[in-house]
C-alpha cells in the first residue's frame, strides 16, 4: 500500500492536526505516533465517567507502536496484530497494572469519500461494569459537536457483545473490527477526532488493551495473512457493550 506522510506539527505534549489531503494509517506507517497525541496515568475513576481527553499528556511508556505477529495473551486465536501495511498501534499495555492509555487525532476539512479504521481488543473479566477492564472509542465530529461512531466496551457488562469471543477469563475480538463513516454533502469539510483509550481495571489485577490501525481515507488493504472481517461494522450510533463472567485474582 503507498505510503504518504501526514501534515502534521510536532509537539512534545499535543500533536497538530492531520488533513484531509490523503492520509494512510493515520501516519503509524512512518513507524511513529508523531501525528497523534497520546497520554498514560493511573486509573482513577469509573469507565462511564473516564474522559480521554483529560489524559493526553505525552506519555507514551505503556503504549507502543507494534509490528506484524501474535498477541501475547491470546496468540493464534486472535488476527495478526497489524492489519494492513507494516504497523499497528496497541493503546495501554498487555499486562495488569490499573492504567489506562489514549491516543487521538484530529483531521480538518475533511472532504474524502469516507473515514475507515481498525481495531482490536482484549479485556479481562473482573468487577462491576464501572470498575472492570474496558475501552472507548470516539469518532467526533468537531463541526457539530456530535460523536458519530462510539464504542465503549466494559469487561462486566449485563449483555455479551457479539464481537467478543472468550478464553477463559479474556474476552477478545477474534478479528479486526473495521469501522467506516461515508462522508455525504452534510458532512464534507468537517474537522473529525478519532479517540482511543484503553483501560485495566480500577483495581490493579486485570488488563485491557487495543490495538488500531487502517485509519484513513480508504479500508486498508488486507497485509501480513491477516483474516478479511466477516462484515463490515458501519456507522454506529450510541453506546454499545459487552459483558463477562466475574473472575477475581487472588492478591
Amino acid at each position: 500500500m503507498k505510503k504518504t506522510t501526514i501534515a502534521l506539527t510536532l509537539s512534545l505534549m499535543v500533536s497538530g492536526p492531520a488533513f484531509s489531503a490523503a492520509f494512510v494509517n493515520g501516519g503509524f506507517e512512518d513507524g511513529n505516533t508523531n501525528s497523534w497525541s497520546v497520554g498514560t496515568a493511573t486509573r482513577n475513576g469509573n469507565l462511564s465517567t473516564l474522559d480521554p481527553s483529560t489524559y493526553l499528556n505525552g506519555a507514551t511508556g505503556r503504549s507502543a507502536i507494534v509490528t506484524s505477529g501474535l498477541d501475547p495473551i491470546i496468540g493464534a486465536s486472535m488476527a495478526n496484530t497489524v492489519y494492513s501495511g507494516n504497523y499497528a498501534y496497541r493503546v495501554e499495555n498487555t499486562i495488569d497494572g490499573g492504567h489506562l492509555s489514549v491516543v487521538s487525532q484530529t483531521v480538518t476539512n475533511y472532504t474524502e469519500s469516507n473515514i475507515f479504521f481498525a481495531w482490536m481488543s482484549v479485556l479481562e473479566g473482573a468487577h462491576s461494569a464501572e470498575q472492570a477492564a474496558g475501552m472507548k472509542i470516539q469518532l467526533t465530529d468537531l463541526t457539530t459537536g456530535i460523536d458519530i461512531i462510539s464504542r465503549i466496551y466494559s469487561a462486566e457488562f449485563s449483555a455479551v457483545d457479539g464481537r467478543f469471543s472468550q478464553a477463559g477469563s479474556y474476552y477478545y475480538t477474534p478479528v479486526w473490527q473495521i469501522e467506516q463513516l461515508a462522508i455525504d454533502s452534510s458532512l464534507q469539510g468537517h474537522d473529525f477526532r478519532l479517540t482511543v483509550l484503553a483501560t485495566d481495571c480500577d483495581p490493579t489485577a486485570h488488563l485491557g488493551y487495543v490495538y488500531l490501525d487502517g485509519f484513513g481515507a480508504q479500508i486498508p488493504d488486507v497485509d501480513n495473512g491477516v483474516p478479511e472481517p466477516a462484515t463490515l461494522a458501519l456507522l454506529g450510533l450510541g453506546v454499545l457493550g459487552m459483558g463477562v463472567a466475574r473472575r477475581r485474582k487472588a492478591a
